[in-house]
């Protein structure tokens, strides 16, 4: 079967799974290996709250294969196509496909409930979270348990992401990583869908992240 390149995602959804992969990578390191960062810790998980919101918009306002409505299948669709998944046959889809979805979501929810836990927890040393003034002991105690409990599910569907990755590119020679760095991926030249997608402009993702970044940074100051 024939293919050609064409555009998948856009450059906002691109920049996001890097800086998100970046932030990830730093925020474990800060918490386990050296404490002298905590307080950068503190900041960087200020950042991806406000990522984590973009993305969200981005979900409903962005380009078509970001959009949720249009990668996010039904678990009967996604259960369907997990049937498929060890057949070698190659499956075309212009974005997510229906099990990548779904773990898209989880990630997302799961980054953004550690992201907001943290805001009220505190080491009981030198840091503590822009909003742990606001809780009780007991709810910041609660809050830090989530928190600490929610990168352990982080980590296992990090595990579980890379290894989909892996599995795509050995078993069924798709290359996801490219197409995440560069945008575009093979596509048959007899299907249509891929011409069809609509993208939008990289000024407004930036309007809308800096909204995301500004409503975080100052909305968590104005309540302390």
């Amino acid at each position: 079967m024939k293919t050609h390149p064409v555009k998948i995602w856009d450059l906002p959804t691109r920049i996001f799974h890097w800086v998100l992969v970046a932030g990830i990578a730093f925020m474990w390191f800060s918490a386990e290996i050296s404490d002298s960062l905590m307080d950068r810790h503190v900041q960087v998980g200020e950042f991806l709250l406000a990522l984590i919101l973009f993305r969200i918009i981005w979900g409903f306002v962005g380009s078509e294969s970001s959009r949720f409505g249009v990668f996010l299948k039904s678990p009967g669709n996604a259960i369907q196509y997990a049937k498929t998944i060890f057949s070698r046959k190659p499956s075309w889809h212009a974005g997510h496909n229906p099990l990548g979805g779904w773990m898209v979501v989880a990630l997302l929810l799961t980054v953004l409930g550690q992201a907001s836990s943290g805001l009220f927890t505190s080491d009981d040393i030198m840091t503590e979270g822009p909003l742990y003034a606001w809780a009780s002991s007991d709810l910041s105690d609660w809050m830090s348990s989530i928190h600490h409990w929610l990168f352990d599910v982080l980590i296992g569907l990090i595990v579980a992401h890379v290894g989909a990755i892996l599995f795509y590119r050995i078993f069924k020679r798709t290359d996801l990583i490219s197409a995440m760095v560069k945008g575009d991926a093979p596509w048959p030249e007899d299907e249509p869908v891929s011409t069809e997608l609509k993208f939008r402009s990289a000024w407004l993702a930036l309007v809308v992240f800096a909204g995301c970044y500004g409503g975080v940074y100052y909305g968590l100051r104005a309540l302390v």
